[in-house]
């Protein structure tokens, strides 16, 4: 009897023992052997290996059955751990059949399970490192915080006195009390690079984000962060400076010179500068606005950054005097170039203040006219004064008749020109008749030129691209528009909209910019036969309009401006723009605002009379037409580069000194090895290596 065939199973691996005779010998060498086996060709379709290795168990049973009678046959044994096949259904044979594409779907799916698993604890991995290492850095930051939180605490104080000394607050003396604290924290000898810049970024922060809330309400909260953080990296980029050349002799004028620096820098840069905020304008009801008439505003802000850092230095002098023994000691503090710059500033400011008083009392004998500013208001503020053009237009009629009115009663003099505001018609008067008709009707109730704010369709204007300029009109009674200025500094994300298709994609408020364009000029005009220098608004702001003008012969200055889009705080703040100019070019300033805060300002920067914020109003007053040039007006700009010069050079020198090339007062390598080892105050930077352990920055640059 034939010996049954053994199946072992391995998976999908099925290995077919043949069946061998008893009485036949066999030799695996001899090849031979096999011809009386059934060959897996001969077995039938091999398609399957399932099918195969059942092809040749039934081909055994076919020989048996071809051999003989089927009953002779023997049946095969199979041992008991072997189950004996049954027949199979034509169902479950279809199913059989199938079983080799549902195992190697089975497998795939299989796959990529093990796949995804792998992926998603690769990414669990790499989740908790992400979160260890932030934490740990947390860890680190909040650690070196504590020992800084006194560096921290009064860098913010120092940032917000500095606002405070800006309107509508206006403690002047506060800004140099901010300085002195900020150059505290800036040359301690912890300090280092990376910290001056931390240090500088969070007093510009503590600055400009309570000075500008104004922007809010124009393009929403979020550009008025924006545009606060970009205005404190200047004050940031100061920290840094001021970190790298506070170990130079002197180095309260290195600082003074490097915020002169920096603020020149935020008025060019970006789009065209941001002068708000440079620390000059915050003086105008100081004694220090005096010097403006000197070397201009930028002159204002180093002699305020000069004496709050002096202070310092003798503050810090005087401390470390006074705790040393005063007999080992023997000489006293080196309070000597400190105490120098702070005499230089107050004497030049009693030598110039007393001119500048002069020529506010209008005690020269120079030629005098009036001249009025008319607020005609808007019916509400916000942006959407503008869908009412029509009513602001004739709120400005209806005041100026008013003043025609008070004048024709006796309680008012007559003006030879009058003053609108900027947009007091934004309906273009040389397209739209009934506009023009109504300015008319307004110069000849008042019976003198008007100075008209309006908008003017530009070259290449389509409704498409509506462009058009800022412009003043001299309305005459008779002779209608005689003279134009159109404004040369317009306004970035206001009155246009720098890269307009890739900032729309940003934000919705993209679309609210103007279209205006900005317009070559010497900025004056002539109403009542007089030159008058006009800076619209945004202008006056920037040193060279209101300069171009009085150089190119304005005996009067004009600042239209139109506020209703903001708060009575900006208004406050652009008031103080016009005083500085006042004071700086020797000229009467006439303001005029839709919504106000409309002024008249004397050359000394007294206000000779003032309306409210948001009130119908006229003014009316006598103003003395000056010629004279100061000295800010004729070397303003060489000053200003002076300064900037002079803060380059210190960090230029100090980056030189700090890298070995240079040395003062002897200091050996030994020595600013021992410095080294100060901790650094810069979260995560390395040790500037300047600064002694056993005295200060300041200590070091005032001997």
């Amino acid at each position: 009897m034939a010996e049954r065939p053994r199946r072992r199973r391995h998976h999908d691996v099925t290995e077919i023992i043949p069946v061998i005779s008893d009485e036949q010998s066999y030799d695996p060498d001899d090849p031979d052997e096999f011809h009386d086996l059934d060959p897996l060709d001969d077995a039938g379709d091999t398609s399957e290996p399932r099918d195969t290795q059942d092809t040749g168990e039934a081909g055994a049973i076919d020989d048996a059955a071809e051999a003989g009678d089927p009953e002779d046959a023997e049946p095969l044994e199979y041992p008991e751990d072997t189950e004996t096949p049954e027949p199979l259904e034509d169902s479950e044979a279809d199913v059989t059949q199938d079983t080799g594409g549902t195992g190697r779907l089975d497998a795939v799916g299989a796959r990529l399970r093990a796949v995804a698993a792998a992926v998603l604890a690769a990414l669990g991995r790499l989740l908790g490192r992400v979160g260890r290492a932030a934490w740990q850095r947390l860890t680190h930051v909040a650690v070196a915080t504590v020992p800084r939180i006194p560096q921290l605490a009064t860098t913010a104080v120092a940032g917000l006195l500095l606002c405070a000394a800006f309107p509508p607050w206006n403690w002047w003396w506060a800004a140099v009390i901010a300085f002195a604290l900020l150059a505290w924290v800036l040359t301690r000898p912890q300090t280092t690079h990376a910290g001056g810049f931390g240090y500088g970024l969070l007093f510009g922060l503590l600055f400009y984000v309570p000075l500008l809330p104004w922007i809010s309400g124009l393009v929403g909260a979020v550009p008025w962060l924006v545009l606060a953080l970009v205005c404190a990296l200047f004050p940031a980029l100061f920290g840094l400076a001021a970190a790298v050349v506070r170990h130079l002799p002197g180095w309260p004028v290195w600082f003074a010179a490097l915020w002169a620096a920096q603020e020149w820098l935020k008025s060019i840069f970006p789009f065209g500068g941001f002068p708000w905020g440079v620390v000059g304008f915050s003086q105008t009801d100081s004694p220090l606005l005096a010097l403006v008439s000197v070397g201009g505003v930028p002159l204002v802000s180093t002699a305020v950054v000069l004496l709050g850092c002096s202070a310092t230095v003798i503050a810090l002098e005087i401390g470390h005097w006074w705790r040393q023994d005063r007999v080992a000691a023997g000489a006293p503090p080196a309070v000597v170039l400190p105490g120098a710059c702070i005499c230089l500033v107050l004497l030049g400011t009693a030598v110039v203040w007393p001119q500048v008083r002069h020529a506010g009392s209008g005690a020269d004998n120079t030629p005098t006219m009036t001249v009025a500013a008319v607020q005609g208001n808007v019916p509400r503020l916000g942006l959407d004064f503008n869908e009412q053009r029509r009513q602001v237009l004739d709120n400005h009629v209806r005041e100026t008749e008013r003043l025609a009115e008070a004048v024709h009663a006796g309680r008012a003099p007559q003006p030879q020109f009058v003053v609108w505001p900027e947009n007091a018609s934004d309906i273009d008067p040389l397209i739209n008749a009934d506009a023009a008709q109504e300015i008319t009707r307004a110069a000849r109730m008042i019976g003198a030129p008007i100075l008209v704010g309006t908008v003017l369709r530009a070259p290449g204007w389509t409704p498409e691209n509506p462009v058009a300029t800022n412009s003043v009109l001299v309305w005459d009674p008779e002779a209608g528009p005689v003279d134009r200025h159109d404004k040369q500094v317009v306004q970035p994300f206001g009155e246009y909209l720098p890269w307009r298709g890739f900032f729309r994609h940003l934000s919705g408020y993209a679309d609210r910019a103007g279209y205006f364009q900005p317009v070559d000029g010497d900025g004056t005009v002539r109403a009542a036969g007089v030159p008058v220098g006009v800076a619209t608004c945004w202008e006056v702001i920037f040193d060279r309009v209101p300069r171009e003008s009085v150089l190119a012969g304005a005996q009067v200055l004009v600042v239209p401006t139109n506020n209703a889009t903001f708060n009575a705080a900006m208004s406050a703040q652009q008031l103080a723009f016009a005083k500085a100019r006042a004071v700086e070019h020797d000229r009467y300033v006439v303001v005029a605002g839709t919504t106000g805060i409309s002024a008249i300002i004397a050359p000394d920067g007294r206000e000779l009379a003032r309306t409210e914020f948001f009130e119908p109003a006229f003014l009316d007053a006598q103003v003395h037409l000056n010629t004279a040039l100061t000295p800010a007006t004729r070397w303003g700009p060489a000053v200003q580069w002076l300064l900037v010069g002079l803060g380059l050079a210190g960090l230029i020198a100090a980056i030189l000194h700090n890298k070995g090339l240079l040395r003062w007062r002897g200091r050996t390598p030994d020595a600013a090895a021992a410095a080294s080892a100060a901790p650094p105050d810069g979260v995560g930077a390395a040790d500037d290596g300047e600064a002694t352990p056993e005295r200060s920055g300041a200590d070091e640059g005032a001997t």
